[in-house]
């Protein structure tokens, strides 16, 4: 039998009681929030636009584009409206916003490693690529990778609504997440944790291992390309997709793989921020507008727009 809560709204602490700090952060996370989307919606776009850029590379690149666009519409039009007005979320505004959040926080970890598989398929077995990679193989692991990530925040919210909260109702983050919202519960949490910390050994650590193994053999084949400007290509190509798995996997393993009693408010706001605001904003660039053939297909859509 489910229990009721004793809350019907959170306080959502946020980053600062300073309103000249405030003012600070506000254009800072709408400055984030509008690079995000306007970032990924043209990724999409573009993409989608583009009969050149229907590969699985490309495929991939436009769910990724939309888990940041689920993501950060998720969590920053309430940090934004909070900021200037009241910082209180209903009981049932805060679930949604975790289920969501937990939802594309998921789906981003397994795209990183399809990603990772693609690319290695691609330079590790360039021959058999087309046939390893055809469009069916794409959609099904497109379509694991929001199923799976729907069903683990399925698991997490379920468990979540099961809890009282009766302590307190003031979240202090940002946003609804699972370890500040857990430290608010006036019964043993202990399933929840253990949930939590298994989703992230399977998620997070489990994926990043498969994504460093694929990088491993990935920089096996490219140091034994011959031409010097290859390798450079190569390289930089893969050292760019490293920072952005190693930032975002490194501060997701950080906040999820500890209990909640070690939640420090101030240490995780920041960690928060990356896998949350920074990262969504970072990925059109790093994986897409820095690549040439995206540049070109841009070019073509401006100028059919202009004509």
């Amino acid at each position: 039998k489910m229990l009721r809560t004793w809350v019907t709204e959170f306080l959502i602490l946020g980053f600062s009681e300073t309103p000249q700090l405030q003012m600070l952060l506000f254009p800072a996370f709408l400055l984030l929030y509008m690079a995000a989307l306007s970032g990924n919606l043209l990724i999409v776009v573009v993409i989608v636009s583009s009969p050149a850029l229907h590969t699985p590379m490309y495929f991939f690149l436009v769910n990724l584009a939309m888990v940041d666009i689920l993501c950060t519409s998720t969590i920053l039009p309430k940090l934004l409206g909070s900021m200037m007005a009241g910082r209180t979320i209903s009981y049932g505004g805060c679930i949604v916003q975790l289920f969501f959040f937990t939802w594309s926080l998921g789906a981003e970890l397994l795209l990183f490693s399809a990603m990772a598989y693609d690319r290695y398929v691609a330079i590790c077995w360039p021959l058999r690529y087309s046939a390893l990679m055809d469009p069916r193989v794409c959609r099904l692991l497109a379509m694991a990778v929001w199923t799976v990530s729907l069903a683990n925040t399925s698991v997490h919210t379920g468990l979540l609504l099961h809890l009282p909260f009766c302590h307190s109702n003031v979240v202090q983050h940002f946003f609804c997440e699972i370890p500040p919202l857990l430290k608010l519960s006036c019964a043993p949490t202990h399933l929840n944790e253990v949930m939590a910390f298994t989703a992230d050994i399977i998620l997070a650590v489990g994926n990043f291992s498969v994504i460093m193994l694929s990088y491993v053999c990935i920089m096996a084949s490219i140091l034994r390309i011959r031409s010097a400007a290859g390798k450079r290509r190569a390289f930089s190509t893969c050292s760019s997709h490293v920072l952005v798995v190693t930032l975002y996997y490194s501060t997701v393993i950080y906040t999820y793989i500890r209990p909640a009693s070690r939640y420090s408010l101030d240490k995780d706001k920041v960690v928060s921020v990356i896998y949350t605001s920074v990262a969504p904003s970072l990925n059109p660039l790093i994986y897409s507008l820095r690549n040439t053939d995206v540049k070109v297909a841009l070019r073509r859509l401006t100028q059919a727009f202009s004509h």
